[in-house]
């Protein structure tokens, strides 16, 4: 019996033994293919699980000026950048100022007081108020004209050198011009419809005044403080113009309306300096992606996140193409003949 039972010991010791191999053995064989499966990813993937993995969540604060179609576009870019290359390990707090540069400041201030880890800074006064906000915190810029402009900087190169970069919206100003021209050749008088308050609004009308003017037409500036004195600044530029040119301007964006109930009934064709604009009011427009910009100012937050870039040695990055499209409806009811070269914006 004792013999018996000596072997059964034995026996049931080599059995565990064996188990144990084989368990071990798994394991080593699922480490094996979890480490291929790793070095087979792309170095872009690898980076973002490597900071998804240290437990690092990153705050990103969002000021925008204004809710309307190109703003909404650029944010959402940037925020879909950000989410690809991130995943969880980015939350967003976004904030809109209803077009009020006070509001912006006081949603600067909490980013500032929350410590947030970058500002994504969406149109001019929303630029300027971070600028004044914080001179640590990293700050992105998007449909933004002009930084010099915007900032304040005289003889601008293309780098802010502190905490803020971003991208621009600016479109090639002669080029607008040279649709106008186009389209209107017969045309004598030009009235250039922006908001005083903008300072890139008042950047894009000189420019494009001194083109105007080199080609022959009688320009004159139209104004607006804001949204208030809108339609009786745009009922007398309609009186006196043949053409009006409206800039990137997120007052006239977000009230195109307005402009259109006027300009159309009056038969005075107006050029957009933006798609948003021209898709409520104009006949045509040299226009850029809101969203691929605000696509390109994600990808230089992700760089700034995890260390591959500093914001102070990035250069302000400008749309890569532009395409010259055009409003069928108001074309049509306006009489304008369209070269076969532009794109219809889709209603």
């Amino acid at each position: 019996m004792k013999k018996w039972i000596s072997l059964l010991t034995a026996g049931c010791l080599a059995l565990s033994l064996a188990a144990c191999g084989s368990t071990t053995d798994t394991a080593s064989s699922q480490d094996s293919t979890a480490s291929e499966a790793s070095s087979a990813q792309s170095s872009e993937t690898s980076e973002a699980a490597s900071t998804a993995s240290d437990g690092k969540v990153y705050n990103v604060g969002i000021c925008q000026l204004v809710q309307h179609e190109a703003l909404d576009a650029a944010t959402s870019g940037f925020k879909d950048a950000l989410t690809e290359a991130l995943g969880d390990s980015v939350k967003f707090d976004e904030q809109n100022a209803q077009g009020d540069s006070n509001t912006c400041a006081t949603i600067i201030n909490g980013f500032v007081s929350d410590g947030v880890d970058l500002i994504l800074a969406n149109a001019t006064a929303a630029l300027q108020a971070a600028q004044a906000g914080t001179d640590t915190i990293p700050v992105l810029g998007t449909s933004v004209t002009e930084y010099g402009v915007a900032l304040g900087i005289s003889d601008f190169d293309g780098l802010v050198g502190t905490n803020i970069s971003g991208t621009s919206d600016l479109a090639p100003l002669d080029q607008q011009a040279a649709m106008l021209q186009e389209l209107f050749p017969d045309a004598k008088t030009v009235g250039l419809l922006y908001c005083s308050a903008e300072p890139n609004s008042q950047y894009q009308v000189d420019a494009v005044q001194g083109y105007l003017e080199d080609m022959g037409y009688t320009c004159q500036m139209f104004s607006f403080s804001d949204s208030n004195d809108l339609s009786t600044v745009c009922q007398n530029a309609s009186d006196a113009s043949d053409v009006i040119y409206v800039p990137t301007d997120n007052t006239v964006a977000s009230n195109t309306e307005i402009i259109n109930n006027i300009c159309l009934p009056a038969g005075t064709p107006v050029i957009a300096g933006e798609e948003g604009i021209c898709s409520g009011c104009g006949v045509a427009t040299l226009s850029i992606s809101y969203y691929d910009l605000g696509v390109a100012t994600g990808k230089m937050a992700v760089k700034i996140l995890t260390g591959e870039s500093k914001v102070e040695e990035m250069p302000i990055e400008y749309a890569p193409q532009f395409t010259k499209k055009y409003n069928p409806s108001i074309a049509e009811q306006l009489g304008v003949t369209i070269p076969d070269d532009y794109v219809a914006i889709e209603e």
